[in-house]
C-alpha cells in the first residue's frame, strides 16, 4: 500500500451506516432536485415521463444530482456529529 494513502487514512472521516435517517435525507434531496429540474430551460427534450413534466434524461439527471447533494449532506452531518 502506498505511504501517501497510509498517511491520509487517519484524516478520512467515518462513513455512517445506513439507517432510516440517511434514507429520508437522500429521498428529500432527490425530491427537491426533481422540483428544481422543472425550472431548467428545456426539461422536456427527449422521451417524456407519463406522470411528470420532465423527460427521462432530465429525471435521471435530477436523481443523480439529488443523490450527490444528499450524500454531501449526510457526510457533512456525520462529520459534525449530528447523525
Amino acid at each position: 500500500m502506498s505511504s501517501i494513502l497510509l498517511a491520509a487514512q487517519p484524516t478520512v472521516p467515518a462513513t455512517p451506516a445506513w439507517n432510516p435517517t440517511v434514507g429520508v435525507i437522500i429521498s428529500v434531496s432527490c425530491i427537491v432536485a426533481v422540483l428544481l429540474t422543472t425550472r431548467i430551460e428545456r426539461p422536456q427534450v427527449g422521451p417524456k415521463l407519463p406522470g411528470l413534466p420532465l423527460s427521462v434524461p432530465a429525471f435521471i439527471a435530477a436523481m443523480a444530482f439529488g443523490h450527490l447533494i444528499g450524500v454531501g449532506i449526510v457526510l457533512g452531518l456525520t462529520n459534525i456529529g449530528s447523525i
